[in-house]
Parts: structure tokens; C-alpha cells; sequence
């Protein structure tokens, strides 16, 4: 049985779909990025990174997280709509650098966790990527 068969029989959310590079998309409602951390966890999956990028005004942000399982590439997107989303950081300690750089400059908080500073200086306030929208 494949590694994405039994991630669809266990999760039980709906499809794994690959697109063009290959990569293999966990497509199943809004995903849990806490179970679905430890369930790749559990399965020995490597995690390699999240990539961030803000939606149309009003939207929130996309997150898309990416895994390799036994040189398979696994992602999952995460719909940030309220500018908050659950740290993974607890589960899986690499995911420490890129959620700080995330949280600086998109502001988006990884809920559950303290950050120290990468880029920013005292006083400075997160989001220095964010898009302004004029008046």
C-alpha cells in the first residue's frame, strides 16, 4: 500500500491529489496542521517548510505546509482567515525558524508559542510584508 493510500485511509478527509511537479496534495476540507504534524511525524515523514502568501484584501493568507515521506513530497494548505493559525513548533521542532519568519513579516501568530526575534528589532511591530491597501 502506498504512503498516501493509508495517510487517506486514516485521515479520512477526502482525496490526495498530485499536481504537476508531483507533489501530492492532502485536498480533504480545512486541515489541522497539529494532526496532521503528528501524523507525518509518526510516519517518519521529514518536514521541509511552509510557504506563506497573503490572499486578495479581506482574504486572510495561505499557508502551505511540505513534507517528504520516504521521497515522496506530501503538502497540505491551512486557510488563515482570522490572522491565527495552531504551532506546529511543539511537534516538530524544525518548524521553529520558518513560523518566526512568518510571523514577522506576515504578523500571522502561530497560537501556543513565544517568539524571539529573527529579523526585527525592539519595538518593531510584525508584518513588515504585508501588502497596505490605500483608501
Amino acid at each position: 500500500m502506498a504512503a498516501t493510500d493509508s495517510l487517506n485511509e486514516t485521515l479520512a478527509r477526502g482525496d490526495i491529489a498530485a499536481d504537476m511537479s508531483g507533489i501530492q496534495w492532502i485536498t480533504a476540507g480545512d486541515p489541522d496542521p497539529r494532526e496532521l504534524t503528528q501524523y507525518l511525524q509518526q510516519r517518519g515523514a521529514r518536514f521541509i517548510t511552509i510557504t506563506a502568501y497573503e490572499l486578495p484584501p479581506g482574504q486572510g493568507f495561505s499557508l502551505e505546509y511540505l513534507w517528504d515521506l520516504n521521497g515522496q513530497l506530501l503538502g497540505f494548505t491551512v486557510h488563515v482567515e482570522a490572522g491565527t493559525v495552531s504551532s506546529v513548533f511543539d511537534i516538530c521542532e524544525a518548524a521553529d525558524w520558518i513560523e518566526r519568519e512568518i510571523h514577522e513579516e506576515f504578523a500571522i501568530e502561530f497560537a501556543g508559542r513565544i517568539y524571539e526575534p529573527l529579523l526585527l528589532r525592539e519595538g518593531d511591530r510584525p508584518g513588515v510584508n504585508l501588502h497596505e491597501v490605500a483608501p
